[in-house]
């Protein structure tokens, strides 16, 4: 069993279904059982989708001691994950509403709170860094610190940059420079995604880029091989929503690259389990199981036709 940190983001998520994008100014609107409420962010959402693929993560993050926040932790206890590791650091919990149109496109408004401006306590990460086979370190400010220790330990280092529009970006910097597995998306890419990963690989020498092509699936660069290639997005059930398709993506390239060191496997394998995940509203919910994963693997998904 794989045993992974995670430090990242934790937020109460609202989930509102729309008509369509661009919404309309109207005063007021009954989406009868198209509102939720659940417990999300990067951080939740990866090591959800880690614990339901069998690895045993470790949740780093802040909260408040908040209505948010007791729900976070009320959430953490029914999930089964280890509520220790997240910490009662920030003013007032993180919360984000998520708008979803039935075409499974979303729009997220993200508010962080101060969460930007506390640290974690680095004791605790030390602790937990032991502990841990490899480290997940999702591009939020308290995660900055543990890059190096992170490397320095030996651990195998991944995080998602997200949105990266270029190589100078002066936030992602330490991220990228002292990881060895880069996820990015393509939404924000001022050149082809081959491109960009070559330069990405060029400069930071990681052992794997992926780049989220959404709908188009996955491109997979390996700099010490010099090759790009992708895989194409399958079709497993409806979608409803893409939000935490990214996320549900990495963690199950992490699962699989963290147990046996095949890219090629662990991507093919992640694009079913996010490909899977787009059945559910909330980003937190709907991950597969490794066995059922694994089945739905050997049956070949039929590709997604956008």
């Amino acid at each position: 069993m794989a045993r992974i940190l995670v430090s990242g983001l934790v937020n109460l998520e609202t989930t509102v279904k729309v008509d369509a994008f661009p919404v309309p100014y109207f005063p007021v609107r009954y989406p009868f059982f198209g509102v939720a409420s659940s417990v999300s962010g990067v951080g939740y959402n990866v090591a959800r989708a880690l614990q339901a693929l069998g690895s045993s993560p470790l949740l780093l993050s802040l909260v408040a001691p908040d209505l948010a926040g007791r729900q976070v932790r009320d959430a953490l206890s029914r999930d089964g994950l280890d509520g220790f590791w997240v910490r009662d650091g920030a003013r007032e919990t993180a919360q984000s509403v998520v708008l979803y149109d039935g075409e499974g496109r979303r729009q997220i408004h993200v508010d962080l709170k101060d969460v930007q401006e506390r640290s974690y306590p680095q004791e605790l990460f030390v602790q937990a860094l032991a502990a841990s086979d490899a480290a997940a370190l999702c591009n939020v400010n308290f995660s900055r610190p543990f890059l190096s220790a992170a490397r320095s330990a030996g651990k195998l280092v991944a995080t998602d940059v997200h949105a990266l529009s270029s190589l100078d970006d002066p936030y992602n910097a330490d991220f990228l420079r002292a990881a060895q597995v880069v996820f990015l998306s393509d939404d924000a890419l001022p050149v082809p995604a081959e491109e960009f990963a070559h330069e990405l690989g060029a400069r930071f020498s990681p052992e794997v880029v992926v780049v989220g092509l959404a709908a188009r699936g996955a491109l997979l660069h390996l700099p010490s091989e010099g090759t790009v290639e992708r895989v194409p997005a399958v079709r497993t059930r409806s979608v409803v929503s893409t939000v935490g398709a990214g996320d549900a993506l990495f963690s199950a390239f992490l699962d699989g690259y963290v147990r046996e060191r095949d890219a090629r496997a662990a991507l093919r394998r992640a694009v079913v389990f996010a490909s899977w995940k787009l059945g559910a509203a909330s980003a937190a919910e709907g991950f597969l199981g490794a066995e059922p994963l694994r089945q739905l693997v050997a049956s070949d998904p039929e590709p997604y036709e956008p």
